[in-house]
């Protein structure tokens, strides 16, 4: 049987994919719920940081043209506290790491160039042992950012030290996009949980909770819609259930050529197929399509059922989606380049994506990529440690080791 649908290259697939793709609207979260997030809007500087000139070190607030000698301490100026006095020329005023400067200072010796001295009036006094400079270890108003500066651009991501930017500003109601909420489904008569005992002809599903953990740590929120049989009526309903609830449903199975793969029928009859057949290896069967439910449009990716057909494809595919619903300005995976540890096979037919482990090699200066072994893609075990999918290009014969392929992340390094 002929496939009706053409094969697309992985570019030309993962193009239609960010075509149909637009940010999710932006709402506001509180301050400490933004992490992870992606800021909806430029957030600007309302005041100078600091807000006053601040003493950098430990030490006495001088004024500077007196230059070394000896002085009465007047006051002292602690941090969170302005001084109630005007520092005169000939006196000097103690004063601590982030403390204001008191009116008439203009500089401040650290304390390790000052010597406090015994005196007979009861007068504290204190030797001044350097020459500073006007401006000497005074942090100015607005040096570390000034009024009206974008402390952060739209597009940025919120990690731990631009959530400290915001409070740092004073926002704490962040513009932000949401996280995409995913809905996912596995389809075939063989699968059941893992925890159920296994019967003649089933197999556990494995596909969900691992897919789930992937939604999970690319930055959207898992909707578990269960296993469906091969049956037309159910798979029909638990799709709806996942276009009503959700921005991106994920099949897993039920999207090649057989009698009982369903997928594609049902979501042609329920929307628009982009494609549903990509020339790469493993994965070949990936389908992807759009749905309007509920006035919105919602992102369908109908995954192969062999398990590691069905995480990479996700990486490839739904994963920049997801990105780009999220609010990311580039949600393609990072590219690197890495010479391979041991020779590989080409395929004369399609574009592989070989999984294998990179790791940094001091001796090389650069990336070495180790193949995870055999690359069947029902062998789950070739995903495991992988942190990146090799591009193998469309050929006969074999890569040697020591040549250069590009690798796509997929996990940490």
């Amino acid at each position: 049987m002929e496939s009706p649908y053409p094969m697309l290259s992985v570019d030309a697939a993962l193009a239609a994919v960010l075509a149909q793709t637009q940010p999710l609207p932006a709402f506001t979260v509180n301050l400490h719920d933004a992490l992870g997030h992606v800021v909806a809007e430029t957030i600007h500087a309302s005041e100078p940081l600091p807000p006053f000139a601040a003493s950098v070190k430990d030490g006495y607030a001088v004024i500077a043209a007196d230059g070394p000698g000896i002085y009465p301490v007047v006051g002292e100026v602690t941090a969170g506290r302005f001084a109630d006095f005007q520092l005169q020329p000939g006196t000097v005023a103690y004063i601590t790491t982030g403390a204001p400067m008191p009116a008439g200072a203009d500089a401040v010796v650290m304390v390790e160039e000052t010597e406090r001295l015994a005196s007979l009036t009861g007068t504290t006094q204190v030797r001044i042992g350097v020459q500073v400079r006007t401006g000497s270890d005074v942090r100015p108003v607005g040096v570390d950012v000034a009024a009206g500066t974008a402390v952060l651009k739209a597009g940025e991501r919120l990690g731990a030290a631009e959530i400290g930017l915001l409070a740092t500003v004073g926002c704490t109601a962040v513009p932000v996009h949401p996280r995409p909420r995913v809905a996912l489904l596995s389809t075939g008569d063989e699968l059941v949980d893992p925890g159920t005992p296994l019967g003649q002809g089933q197999i556990r599903d494995s596909n969900r909770a691992m897919l789930m953990a992937a939604i999970r740590a690319n930055g959207g929120d898992p909707l578990d819609l269960g296993i469906a049989a091969d049956s037309k009526g159910q798979l029909r309903e638990r799709i709806e259930t996942g276009l009503h609830e959700a921005d991106v449903l994920v099949t897993s199975g039920g999207v090649s050529m057989g009698d009982l793969d369903l997928i594609k029928p049902l979501l042609g009859n329920a929307g628009v197929i982009h494609f549903g057949r990509v020339r790469m290896k493993p994965g070949k069967p990936i389908t992807f399509a759009t749905v309007e439910a509920d006035s919105r449009r919602r992102l369908v990716f109908g995954l192969p059922g062999n398990p590691v057909s069905s995480l990479v494809t996700f990486y490839l595919f739904a994963v920049p989606a997801l990105r780009k619903l999220a609010g990311w300005p580039d949600p393609n995976l990072r590219r690197l380049h890495a010479r391979l540890a041991q020779p590989l096979a080409l395929d004369s037919y399609r574009p592989e994506y070989h999984r294998a482990t990179l790791r940094w090699d001091d001796t090389q200066q650069g990336f070495v990529a180790v193949s995870t072994g055999n690359q069947s893609s029902s062998r789950l075990l070739s995903m495991r440690t992988a942190n990146a999918l090799l591009e193998l290009p469309q050929r006969e014969g074999t890569l040697a080791a020591g040549e250069i392929v590009s690798a796509l992340l997929i996990g940490e390094l």
